[in-house]
């Protein structure tokens, strides 16, 4: 099977269950993140949250950024190799909110971001000279200044707590993207060491931050 079936099949996967949820309350609260359900034996949650979205946009923009990054992965490492870094990180990302927000009991979110993060790491691993263009600026900026930015968004979000999306998940989706791209491609540490070291610096930040207390 080509590239393009899997990446349209985790789209439509991400939109079906997205569309279920924006239309049926019930379903939406029963498969979202929530740490006293993942707590009392509802670990499906780990999952099927990273394919729940809080609206279209939200939808949209993960979609979007998937849809982009995604062949890269593909192209390179191979079907397969794409879905098992893809999944990695929702687990990754659901990991690492768990161990954050483990004492807030009423924690929820949800969302593909993690899994997109993880992607994104990837994909900039394997070719650090991409580049992409965003709507609001009409020329093309390095894709690492876009992971960067947008890991340093999360903890913006991860730090307001104004939504209900898992800004959390996105950091652990990264580091699911960086292990598991180094584990199926080491050549990157010899090829691109400059980039395994600076995509590294949100997730080092993040660390910090949350041992200092501030997240």
């Amino acid at each position: 099977m080509s590239s393009t079936f899997f990446l349209i099949a985790l789209i439509a996967i991400n939109v079906i269950v997205s569309f279920k949820g924006f239309e049926d309350t019930y379903f939406f609260r029963k498969y979202q993140f929530h740490i006293g359900s993942i707590l009392k034996g509802e670990q499906i949650r780990m999952i099927t949250s990273g394919f729940l979205h809080a609206d279209i946009s939200h939808l949209a923009f993960n979609m979007l950024t998937l849809y982009f990054f995604a062949p890269v992965v593909s192209t390179a490492l191979g079907n397969y190799s794409f879905l098992l870094i893809y999944f990695a990180s929702i687990v990754f990302g659901s990991l690492l909110t768990l161990f954050i927000h483990k004492n807030d009991y009423n924690y929820s979110a949800i969302g593909a971001s993690g899994a997109v993060t993880g992607i994104i790491y990837s994909a900039i691993l394997i070719d650090p000279s991409l580049k992409i263009f965003l709507f609001f600026i009409p020329i093309p900026i390095a894709a690492y200044l876009f992971g960067i930015g947008y890991l340093l968004y999360s903890i913006y979000g991860m730090r307001a707590k104004n939504d209900n999306i898992g800004h959390t998940a996105h950091f652990g989706g990264a580091i699911g993207g960086y292990i598991f791209s180094i584990i199926l491609h080491p050549q990157i540490l010899t090829e691109n060491t400059f980039m395994v070291v600076i995509l590294t610096i949100p997730i080092i930040i993040m660390a910090v931050m949350a041992k200092q207390g501030k997240l």
